[in-house]
């Protein structure tokens, strides 16, 4: 414990992951995989929280359960490197959760911004906030501590939430002794790794605003989400008019996935990116030109993506397998980690006969 790398990163299973996903926080997980830098990977799927804000819909949560994973694989998440494990199979956690909650005060809670804007976007009123949304950052901790992750990849609208985390640790700690392994941020080395928005120009894709393009999207669901519904300029009305790139979700698109190989392959008129940006400041551009060279883009990207699913789609048995003994995996794992916090609480009673002796003592007095 604490000499390792280890990473923990996990997603909600409440649908297909999106291109968002991708450029947020999965190409990168493919990269930290592959680079052999880390000890061990847990990719956990949060289905516990979830429910959270899912109670009335469990089955939501079970039938996204698979294509989750399906998107993990098509990736190129290897699960001989990276282990995928499912967040209500593994008790330690709920326990770890629970041991938590009497480390944090409800002020405390209240204050995080994370919490705070998302019980904003998800239109919950004060009065009627699900206890288990209001500790979903005691939960996390639960699950950063449990699997002994010292690296926890997130974007910066997360930080507050590894706050929590560490000073859930740091109060642990202090309190019952060096027991559990402080984690630290890891935070996208540029802004292209930041998540994408939506095609309609809103902060985040969103499956209840249809302004996603999933992974497991064909070629042609894509081409109508960018022909269709994706935000430029507003006031580059004509083909003369010059435009804006800066907040034009094209160009922002653009920013995150292309290079100048794309440029020569696919619109050769350009060598790279920012030239083509003069031009439409300038000018002269139209936006159906950029959209096309944007759409190739995205087939080159997601083509190989959707080749693979294809594969896994034909093999759910070994998918199953994969989850099932990641799971396995991180059963041993969470539990190592609570028996070390009950030891450190002084709450395992049966582990030997010692508090027999302690009875006596006490009775003696």
């Amino acid at each position: 414990m604490g000499d390792k790398n280890i990473i923990l990163t996990g997603d909600r299973p409440t649908g297909r992951l999106h291109l968002g996903h991708y450029v947020g926080s999965l190409k990168r997980r493919v990269e930290l995989q592959n680079s052999g830098k880390y000890d061990d990977i847990y990719i956990l799927i949060a289905d516990d929280q979830a429910l959270t804000d899912n109670a009335d819909n469990p089955r939501k949560i079970r039938d996204n359960i698979v294509n989750v994973v399906l998107d993990y694989l098509s990736v190129g998440i290897d699960p001989k490197k990276t282990t995928i494990c499912v967040q209500s199979a593994l008790p330690a956690l709920h326990a770890l959760t629970f041991y938590y909650t009497n480390l944090v005060t409800t002020a405390r809670l209240s204050r995080n911004p994370t919490v705070k804007s998302e019980i904003q976007m998800r239109g919950f009123a004060e009065e009627g906030l699900p206890t288990g949304f209001f500790i979903y950052p005691v939960s996390q901790a639960a699950d950063i501590t449990a699997f002994n992750a010292n690296v926890v990849p997130v974007g910066e609208d997360q930080l507050p939430m590894l706050e929590q985390a560490r000073e859930i640790v740091e109060k642990f700690n202090r309190i019952y002794g060096e027991t559990l392994v402080l984690p630290t941020a890891m935070i996208p080395e540029n802004e292209m790794q930041r998540r994408l928005p939506g095609v309609d120009g809103k902060a985040k894709m969103s499956k209840s605003l249809g302004n996603c393009i999933y992974l497991s999207d064909d070629s042609k669901t894509v081409k109508k989400q960018v022909n269709g519904r994706m935000f430029t300029d507003p006031t580059h009305l004509q083909i003369t008019d010059p435009g804006h790139t800066e907040g034009n979700v094209v160009f922002t698109y653009l920013d995150a996935l292309c290079n100048d190989g794309h440029f020569a392959e696919y619109l050769p008129e350009y060598a790279n990116l920012e030239e083509m940006k003069e031009h439409y400041r300038r000018g002269g551009l139209g936006d159906g030109t950029c959209k096309k060279f944007l759409i190739n883009i995205l087939e080159e990207t997601l083509s190989p993506i959707r080749a693979e699913r294809a594969k896994w789609e034909a093999d759910i048995d070994s998918v199953y397998d994969i989850i099932k003994e990641g799971t396995e995996k991180a059963i041993e794992t969470t539990n190592e980690t609570l028996a070390r916090v009950r030891k450190a609480m002084k709450i395992d009673y049966f582990e030997d006969r010692s508090i027999i002796g302690e009875w006596k003592e006490l009775l003696k007095h």
